[in-house]
């Protein structure tokens, strides 16, 4: 499945960086948040399925270190010559290149989606690995019934719910501590309804 997702995305990069790959085109509620809880998170950070490069250059505000991850070899040749003071890495979510408890913070923005249900438990595990006790995950995703398939626009995608993932993400060792959701308003790209949620290293 991975293989399958990073030659989708690559196919259509250069469309989707137009479309979603400044931080301006980000949604206000969403910049309020991921920077309060980059404010709130100490240490090295990881944008797992970072694309572009444009939430790493986020989080990397004050001056942290931060690593981006992605599928896509377009995105991360985009990421490295348009934000060259971050470290970006082609890579898989079940193999990170980091070392154990390494990580104050993992963002995984809408990058989860795209994993099939079975093996995103082997994901949490390798977050759970790399982060450090105390540290912190933030994932943004699509709100609905956990583990649906749904019509993405670039690779098949799946809804979850804060409960169910609540669940995989305390056999990983993670305790959600706060979740949200909301409606789309008008005039967003997506119009499918938003949740995302944090959880602690225990």
């Amino acid at each position: 499945m991975s293989a399958h997702v990073a030659d989708a995305y690559d196919r259509r990069s250069a469309e989707y960086i137009a479309v979603l790959g400044e931080i301006t085109q980000m949604d206000a509620a969403d910049l309020d948040l991921i920077g309060a809880w980059r404010d709130a998170t100490p240490g090295r950070l990881l944008d797992a399925g970072c694309g572009p490069g444009h939430w790493a250059q986020f989080l990397r505000s004050g001056g942290r270190e931060v690593l981006g991850v992605d599928l896509s070899a377009q995105f991360i040749a985009h990421a490295r010559s348009t934000y060259p003071k971050i470290e970006f890495v082609a890579g898989s979510f079940t193999d990170l290149p980091a070392s154990d408890a390494s990580l104050g913070g993992i963002l995984a923005w809408y990058s989860l989606i795209h994993m099939p249900p079975e093996e995103l438990p082997v994901a949490l595990a390798e977050f759970a690995r790399v982060l450090a006790p105390g540290g912190s995950i933030l994932i943004g995703f699509f709100d609905g019934s956990p583990g649906e398939p749904f019509d993405h626009a670039v690779a098949p995608a799946y809804y979850w719910s804060a409960d169910a993932l609540g669940e995989l993400l305390d056999r990983a060792g993670l305790t959600a501590t706060a979740s949200e959701s909301r409606a789309r308003a008008e005039g967003e790209i997506s119009a499918r309804p938003h949740a995302s949620l944090m959880a602690t290293r225990r």
